[in-house]
């Protein structure tokens, strides 16, 4: 082959590597890109449920089975003074007044009592034989419960007149209604449904927050479909739902009872809910004062989409 033959070959072979260079980073960088888009194809896409979607501030609480119970706190919207010598166990708001059911032997009572002095409107005192314990109204009756004489008392709203006593084979504990039902607590985790007019047993729930089972549960009230129940010994009240006993929400009321009005003071106790005017009433055994609040919402930290307490 002629020197310029050989020359034409070289060159031309060095041309055809140099392109096969240039073309292999490409395809090579094409082909990740294929390889990308075919994984990102094969994933599903996450629908709107799976995505937790970003909302700043406060968001609703969880309440199934497993999630943390959300925890509230309160507010005082005013003050009204309180029988310190009343061991409360029941408490009722209606028309401007409460029913107030006490308790201990040779002490209990039921009475009415004006909201914004505290005075005592109507009095009839228990049998000294009788512990007293919580109250509730339903068709004009007055229905209270006894600790651990598994007796309870019916009087007529408007005269405080004796009607009739029912038994339950339980501690009574805390006593109110759905409007169809008696709940009755017995200071186990479970709440008692009651036939109004029978007083017979018609189904029971059994309370529980993510921990487990809640016990003491002691005064009740029935709030938008919804049963509070202060737990004895504690500064808490559960929010249940009355359906699956689940524990919807927590409401902390540490340091409600300031420490100057602490000394002789007992447990907190004694849930009030004046329907029409949507206001909260809280009080305690002994305690010389009745607080109204407002509750203040739990607030939950949200990052990168996410909940966290």
């Amino acid at each position: 082959m002629p020197v310029t033959g050989i020359a034409f070959c070289a060159v031309n072979g060095y041309n055809e590597n140099m392109m096969a260079r240039r073309l292999f980073f490409p395809l090579i960088f094409l082909a990740w890109l294929l390889l990308i888009a075919s994984a990102s194809y094969a994933m599903p896409l996450a629908s709107e449920a799976d995505v937790a979607p970003f909302h700043p501030g406060i968001v609703d609480a969880p309440v199934d089975m497993a999630a943390e119970t959300p925890v509230y706190g309160y507010r005082v919207i005013a003050v009204y003074p309180h029988d310190s010598n009343a061991f409360t166990q029941g408490l009722v708001y209606y028309h401007g007044d409460f029913y107030e059911g006490t308790g201990l032997r040779g002490r209990s009572s039921l009475r009415k009592v004006a909201l914004e002095t505290g005075q005592v409107l109507q009095y009839r005192a228990l049998p000294d034989a009788y512990f007293g314990e919580g109250v509730t109204l339903y068709n004009d009756r007055l229905y209270q419960l006894t600790w651990q004489s598994h007796v309870g008392f019916i009087y007529d709203r408007a005269s405080f007149d004796f009607l009739s006593s029912f038994k339950y084979p339980t501690e009574g504990w805390g006593f109110t209604h759905n409007g169809r039902e008696l709940i009755m607590s017995d200071g186990t985790p479970t709440l008692h449904f009651l036939d109004p007019d029978t007083l017979q047993e018609l189904r029971q729930v059994s309370v529980r927050d993510e921990k487990g089972p809640v016990w003491q549960l002691n005064e009740l009230e029935y709030i938008d479909g919804e049963v509070y129940a202060n737990v004895w010994q504690t500064d808490r009240i559960a929010r249940i739902d009355p359906e699956t006993g689940r524990v919807k929400a927590w409401i902390d009321l540490s340091g409600l009872l300031p420490p100057e009005d602490r000394p002789g003071a007992n447990v907190l106790n004694g849930i009030a809910w004046d329907d029409a005017g949507g206001r909260l009433f809280v009080t305690g055994k002994l305690w010389p004062k009745l607080f109204q609040i407002e509750l203040t919402p739990p607030v939950y930290n949200v990052y990168l989409g996410r909940i966290t307490f």
